[in-house]
C-alpha cells in the first residue's frame, strides 16, 4: 500500500534531522495542515524564495503574479509546488495571487523592457550629475503607473534633478527608494563563504543588529575580513551562536524557551 502524503512528508523531514515530535510535542504532526510551497525568483532575480502556491498547477519556468512589499509584481517558478507541513516561519511567507494569463505575460514583457531602458538612462544621469549613489534595480509597478528606483548611498543625496529628468522621460510617477547594503544583498542574493545561499536571501524575514560585542564574546579576531558578509557588514550568522551560547539565562533564556525548527536553506542549484 502506498504511503500517504502526510507519511511521506514526515519521512522526508525525519531524514533531514527534523524531529517533529520533539519540536511540537508528542501530539505529532497529525494536526499540522499541509501547505503547498513553490520556489520562485521574484522578477527572475536573486535566489529562489519559498512562496505559498495555493492549489495552482505550476511548472518550472511559469510566470506568476504575487504581492511583495505592498506592490504587485511577478515571479518565475524555479521549483514545482511541494506539499509540506506548516511550520511557524511560514506565517511570513508570501502567497501567489494567480498564475500569469496571456495579458499578464504581455505586461511582464513590457515591464522587463521598460526596466532595462530606465536602468540604462538612470545610470547615464548618475554619471552626468556625478551623484554619489549606486543604482540597484528599477521596479515597474504591475497594477498602476509607477517606477521605483532602488539605490544605495553612503549618505543622503539630492536627487531632485534625477526625478525631474526621469519623470520627463517616462511620463509616470517616479519613486526613489534608498536601501541599505544588507537590503541590496538580500535583493540580489549570492553565496556566503559557507557555500550556502545568503541567510538574508533564503529565510531571514528581518535584520537584527549584529555587534562587535558578539564577536568579542565568541573570542573571534576583531580584524578578520571573513567576519564580513557580501554586504560589507558583520555576518548575520554571528548572532546565531551568540544567542545560543552567550545570551544570559533566566525566565526568557534559551533553555526555557520552545525548541524551534531551524529554517531550511534553499537549494543553490538554481
Amino acid at each position: 500500500m502506498m504511503a500517504s502524503a502526510d507519511e511521506m512528508s514526515k519521512g522526508s523531514l525525519k531524514k533531514r534531522g527534523i524531529d517533529l515530535p520533539r519540536c511540537f510535542g508528542q501530539t505529532w504532526a497529525m494536526d499540522m495542515p499541509l501547505v503547498s510551497v513553490a520556489e520562485i525568483k521574484v522578477r527572475d532575480r536573486g535566489v529562489a524564495k519559498k512562496v505559498g502556491a495555493r492549489d495552482f498547477a505550476l511548472e518550472v519556468g511559469d510566470r506568476v503574479i504575487l504581492e511583495m512589499n505592498e506592490d504587485v509584481t511577478y515571479g518565475v517558478v524555479y521549483g514545482r509546488p511541494q506539499r509540506t507541513p506548516f511550520i511557524p516561519p511560514m506565517r511570513d511567507m508570501k502567497t501567489i495571487i494567480r498564475k500569469a494569463d496571456p495579458a499578464d505575460l504581455q505586461a511582464i514583457v513590457r515591464h522587463e523592457r521598460l526596466a532595462g531602458e530606465a536602468m540604462a538612462y538612470w545610470r547615464d544621469l548618475i554619471d552626468a550629475y556625478r551623484i554619489p549613489m549606486k543604482a540597484v534595480e528599477v521596479v515597474p509597478a504591475f497594477d498602476h503607473p509607477k517606477l521605483t528606483f532602488l539605490f544605495t548611498a553612503d549618505e543622503r543625496v539630492d536627487f531632485r534633478m534625477l526625478v525631474k529628468d526621469l519623470a520627463g522621460r517616462f511620463r509616470t510617477r517616479i519613486q526613489m527608494q534608498q536601501i541599505g547594503a544588507r537590503d541590496e544583498a538580500k535583493l540580489l542574493g549570492g553565496l556566503g563563504l559557507c557555500g550556502l545561499v545568503l541567510c538574508c536571501s533564503s529565510f531571514l524575514t528581518e535584520f537584527k543588529p549584529v555587534t562587535m560585542k558578539m564577536v568579542r564574546a565568541q573570542g573571534l579576531p576583531m580584524d578578520d575580513n571573513k567576519l564580513l558578509g557580501l554586504c560589507g557588514r558583520l555576518k548575520c550568522c554571528l548572532a546565531y551562536e551568540y544567542e545560543e551560547e552567550f545570551r544570559p539565562s533566566g525566565p526568557h533564556g534559551p533553555e526555557n524557551g520552545p525548541t524551534l525548527i531551524q529554517p531550511e536553506r534553499l537549494s543553490t542549484t538554481h
